[in-house]
C-alpha cells in the first residue's frame, strides 16, 4: 500500500473521515426527532431513510473534486497504456499495462453522489482518493520504465550503427588493400620488359587502332631506345624511361607516377609517336635514318 501521509490525498481522506463522523450525529438526531414527532401526533410514523442520509454540500464538493482528480489520473494512465502498447522494444518491467477498471467504476459511482447516502459518499470519496493516488504512482512507475526502455533502445541502436559503421570501414579497408595489392601486382608485371610490351600492344590497339604490324615497329624502336626498361636513363642527354623522353618530366602529362610506372611511360610514348609521326613504323623509319626519333 502506498504511503499517503502528508499528501493532498491523505488530507482529503482525513477530512472526509472527520466530516463523516460529524455528519452522522446530527442526521441521527434529526431522524429520531422525526420519529418522535410522528409518534406524538398519533399518525403513521414516516421517517424516510434519506432524511438521515442526505450528503452535505461539503461532502458533495469533496466527492466532485475526488472524481475530477480520478478522471484526470485515468486519462493520463490510459494515454500511457496506449503509448506503451505501440512500442517495439522491451521495457524493464513486468507490468506494462495499468489496470483502470476499479478506479473507473468508483469514479463513475462517485459522479452520481447525489443518489448515495452520506456514509456511502464519504467512504466512496475516500476510496477514489486512495485509488487515484495509487494509479498516479503506477503511472509514474510505468512512465519511468518507458523512459528507461527508450534510452536502452537508443543505446542499442547507436551501438548497432557503430558496429555497422565499423564493419563497413573494415570491408572498405580490405577492399582498398586488395585493390592496392592488385595494382602493385599489375604494376610489377607491367614494369618488366615482357609486361611492358604486353601493355603497349594492348594500349596501341585500343587507343590508336594499331595492329601487329605497327607493334612490330614499336617493339624494335623501344628495344633500341631503352630495352623496354622503365628505369632506363641516358646520362649523356637525360633521356628517360622506355620511350626515352627528353626530359623525363614531359611524361608527367600522362601521370604523376611516370618515374615508377611503365604503363604511364608507354601511354605518353604512344601519344608522342602519334602526334609526331602518325605511327610507330614511321617513327621507326625516322630512327633508322637519323638515329633518333
Amino acid at each position: 500500500m502506498i504511503d499517503t501521509q502528508n499528501t493532498p490525498a491523505s488530507q482529503r481522506v482525513a477530512n472526509l473521515a472527520s466530516a463523516h463522523s460529524r455528519m452522522r450525529r446530527p442526521f441521527i438526531a434529526v431522524a429520531v426527532g422525526a420519529v418522535l414527532t410522528a409518534t406524538a401526533a398519533g399518525g403513521a410514523v414516516f421517517a424516510p431513510a434519506a432524511l438521515g442520509a442526505i450528503p452535505s454540500e461539503h461532502a458533495l464538493e469533496q466527492a466532485a473534486d475526488a472524481a475530477d482528480d480520478g478522471k484526470i489520473a485515468l486519462v493520463n494512465a490510459e494515454s500511457l497504456n496506449n503509448v506503451v502498447a505501440q512500442v517495439e522494444f522491451s521495457l524493464p518491467t513486468e507490468q506494462t499495462e495499468i489496470d483502470l477498471s476499479d478506479l473507473t467504476a468508483e469514479v463513475q459511482r462517485l459522479t452520481e453522489a447525489d443518489q448515495l447516502t452520506s456514509e456511502e459518499v464519504v467512504d466512496l470519496t475516500a476510496d477514489v482518493v486512495q485509488g487515484t493516488t495509487i494509479l498516479q504512482s503506477k503511472t509514474s512507475d510505468l512512465q519511468n520504465a518507458l523512459t528507461a526502455g527508450k534510452e536502452a533502445e537508443a543505446a542499442r541502436v547507436a551501438a548497432e550503427a557503430a558496429r555497422a559503421q565499423a564493419e563497413a570501414e573494415r570491408v572498405a579497408a580490405e577492399e582498398a588493400a586488395r585493390r592496392a595489392a592488385e595494382e602493385q601486382a599489375r604494376l610489377a608485371t607491367a614494369n618488366t620488359p615482357e609486361g611492358a610490351k604486353a601493355t603497349a600492344r594492348a594500349m596501341a590497339a585500343e587507343r590508336y587502332g594499331w595492329g601487329e604490324g605497327e607493334f612490330s615497329c614499336l617493339a624494335k624502336l623501344w628495344t633500341k631506345e631503352s630495352g623496354w626498361n622503365y628505369q632506363a636513363y641516358n646520362a649523356n642527354g637525360g633521356a628517360t624511361g622506355i620511350p626515352q623522353s627528353l626530359p623525363g618530366s614531359k611524361m608527367a602529362s600522362a601521370g604523376a607516377d611516370w618515374r615508377t610506372n611503365a604503363a604511364t611511360q608507354i601511354a605518353w610514348g604512344l601519344g608522342y609517336i602519334n602526334g609526331s609521326y602518325g605511327s610507330p613504323c614511321a617513327a621507326w623509319g625516322h630512327s633508322q635514318a637519323m638515329n633518333w626519333y
